[in-house]
């Protein structure tokens, strides 16, 4: 004799092949009176979660065939202000730094933020980097002010990964008691190796255009480069050094023209949102609780970007219900 099929959904549900408040993309299996989950999907995402979201989207998409994700890759900072200044349509936003959401979107632009994933600052090379030989936890910034040597950075105004690099900097020169270590680091070839995006950073550090580049683990580790691992005192990685990393600050380009604003260290939180004027809501909701469950952890887990569990939402009471099972 068959299951009923309020069963096999209950199995499916526990077993987080479907996700929560979201039956299935197919008509056959939505509940009554619920519309299909299909249409176009515009979800914009920082460079560093490329990896990820590019496998989480397959998903989905898989899951939900009737939906087309189209995907933008950016500084998070830069996608951000497309949404609030240039008013660009965009349903799900995951940003690389949760501040930049509250900062810039909520609430006028979006109603909740949610944290669900974390990383560390590391610095990558490849074999091709000079003075690779010579890199060391306690000599790092001698090798990289050398004269032979050239490092990359991603622009401050532009992407979190920009006025992290820069914080990080400030911490070593405190973790090291190196005065003035900072500004002679940051003022090497001034802008020359300062880039918007990250996937030029490293399309020039596998052309030997630089040697070493500040960045992300995660991105470090999905593209097979070597790494130096940072004290947890500079990497912005740790909670329990939260007190420390907020004695590092960047003025960054503001929301208006002219304006600046403040971006003050902190551990490295990614978060999510949902855009107040989402023009297919339904399956940012749906996107949204995949990239939260376990089938979500997962693919972050594989791409060296720890997720956080549950996720850790600003104001419970905005979150939709279908988000709620996966967040405090």
């Amino acid at each position: 004799m068959s299951r009923p099929i309020h069963s096999l959904l209950g199995v499916a549900l526990a077993a987080g092949l479907l996700v929560p408040g979201v039956l299935s993309g197919c008509s056959a299996a939505r509940a009554p009176g619920q519309e299909a989950i299909a249409g176009e999907l515009v979800v914009f995402h920082a460079g560093s979660l490329a990896v990820p979201f590019r496998e989480l989207s397959a998903l989905f998409e898989a899951t939900y065939p009737g939906v087309r994700v189209k995907a933008e890759s950016g500084g998070s900072v830069d996608l951000a202000r497309k949404i609030a200044d240039l008013h660009q349509p965009c349903d799900v936003l995951g940003s690389a730094d949760t501040e930049v959401v509250r900062k810039l979107l909520v609430p006028r632009y979006a109603d909740f933020n949610i944290e669900f994933a974390v990383n560390e600052m590391v610095i990558a090379y490849t074999g091709k980097s000079r003075r690779k030989e010579e890199l060391r936890g306690d000599n790092w910034w001698q090798v990289l002010l050398a004269g032979d040597v050239a490092f990359g950075r991603a622009d401050p105004d532009r992407d979190p990964c920009g006025y992290r690099t820069l914080m990080l900097l400030q911490l070593a020169e405190q973790h090291y008691g190196l005065p003035g270590l900072a500004g002679k680091l940051q003022a090497k070839d001034g802008n020359r190796f300062v880039r918007p995006k990250e996937a030029a950073l490293l399309a020039m550090l596998d052309a030997a255009e630089i040697d070493y580049l500040f960045i992300y683990r995660s991105v470090a580790q999905q593209h097979r480069l070597r790494m130096l691992l940072l004290p947890d005192q500079v990497n912005l990685k740790s909670h329990r050094h939260a007190d420390l990393y907020r004695t590092a600050s960047v003025q960054v380009r503001g929301t208006q023209p002219g304006e600046s604003m403040t971006q003050t260290g902190s551990p490295i939180a990614y978060s999510v949102t949902i855009t107040r004027d989402a023009p297919n809501r339904r399956a940012a909701e749906a996107y949204v609780a995949l990239l939260l469950s376990p089938k979500g952890r997962e693919i972050l887990a594989r791409c060296g970007q720890p997720a956080i569990v549950p996720a850790r939402a600003d104001d419970a009471s905005k979150i939709p219900d279908t988000l709620k099972p996966w967040c405090r």
